[in-house]
């Protein structure tokens, strides 16, 4: 058995091959190419074991050793550092530091989805990108008339129907009324392809179990439910839902000396993706569940808003939890707090 520590980069990749008595065989440059590697696995000629670190391209890496028939392993390059931190550092160390602890079993490994479900989750992400720009763009468009000192007109949304009228019948200065338009007619396109790609999402997610009992749940729309779907991916790596709340980036950090605990900010990693998705669905189930609200009120009374919607997002992903793991809708049920 050989063990490939890789350090993947665009354009080529530093590849270290260590044996099983540790020794390092050869550590060089290799083209980001299936045949490159595909002559290296030849002239070793014994089963190879590889190791990659998550990061920006990783997926694509990933897959070309797949297609070789070479046992992957994807690791956290946070945690990776914490085990095996160098005062010096270059590609060749890097790559012959996971290729020695891939050959220890000592890589702390993140879930590696299939591709399919990685191609998904970049949908939804095109389509969050989609919604950031359009806020960016309504933000200029408020911008354009407070400095023009436009008076707004008394309705509940000025890019609805009647706002949208009131802003095309505004007469700015030269320069900020072609801005004005040209904003519009970026919004315009913006809303038509956020539409276009929402459609893409529900043909490529309908046959996905775990929308369904999502969507049951306070809060949750299409798009919440079918980030965290993909998000999640099988619920059955989690053990418990205090480790699926970890994992979606909803722990405090505790700090305990004296006798005295103190609890701080959320503990950095995670998911931020479904720390997202919670945190959002906890604002809007405030509004639409009675359970939640009345949660979330008891929070606030002992801390303030801002922490008591990070708790109600973490109890909300505790119901999650529940509901896919029994395979359930969420029913509602009256808010009974423990009592000691």
């Amino acid at each position: 058995m050989y063990y490939l520590g890789i350090d993947h980069h665009k354009r080529y990749s530093q590849v270290a091959v260590v044996d099983e008595k540790g020794t390092v065989r050869t550590n060089g440059k290799i083209a980001n190419e299936k045949k490159a590697f595909a002559l290296l696995k030849e002239y070793y000629k014994e089963p190879c074991r590889a190791v990659i670190e998550a990061g920006r391209n990783w997926g694509m890496m990933y897959d070309l050793l797949e297609e070789l028939d070479i046992k992957t392993v994807v690791g956290h390059p946070l945690k990776i550092r914490a085990i095996a931190d160098a005062k010096i550092k270059s590609d060749s160390i890097d790559a012959k530091t996971l290729a020695h602890l891939l050959r220890a079993d000592l890589i702390p490994q993140v879930h590696v989805p299939s591709k399919e479900v990685r191609e998904q989750k970049n949908l939804l992400r095109h389509r969050l990108w989609l919604v950031r720009l359009q806020t960016m763009t309504k933000n200029r468009i408020h911008q354009l008339i407070d400095r023009n000192h436009v008076k707004r007109p008394k309705v509940k949304n000025i890019f609805g129907v009647a706002g949208r009228t009131f802003l095309e019948g505004l007469n700015l200065s030269l320069i900020d009324q072609k801005l004005l338009k040209d904003h519009l007619k970026l919004l315009d396109t913006l809303h038509q392809h956020i539409r276009k790609t929402e459609v893409w999402i529900g043909k490529e997610l309908k046959d996905n179990p775990y929308i369904s009992i999502l969507l049951s749940l306070p809060g949750f729309g299409k798009v919440l439910s079918a980030l965290a779907a993909l998000e999640i991916d099988n619920i059955n790596r989690f053990r418990t839902p205090a480790k699926f709340a970890s994992y979606s980036a909803l722990i405090p950090s505790t700090f305990a000396s004296g006798g005295k605990v103190y609890h701080g900010d959320l503990i950095p990693g995670g998911n931020r993706w479904l720390k997202y998705v919670f945190i959002e669905a906890s604002w809007v189930s405030i509004r639409t569940s009675g359970y939640c609200r009345f949660y979330f009120e008891k929070m606030k009374d002992r801390k303030n808003s801002n922490v008591a919607i990070v708790a109600l997002a973490r109890r909300l992903s505790e119901i999650a939890y529940r509901c896919l793991k029994e395979k359930r809708a969420y029913e509602e049920r009256p808010y009974m707090p423990y009592t000691r």
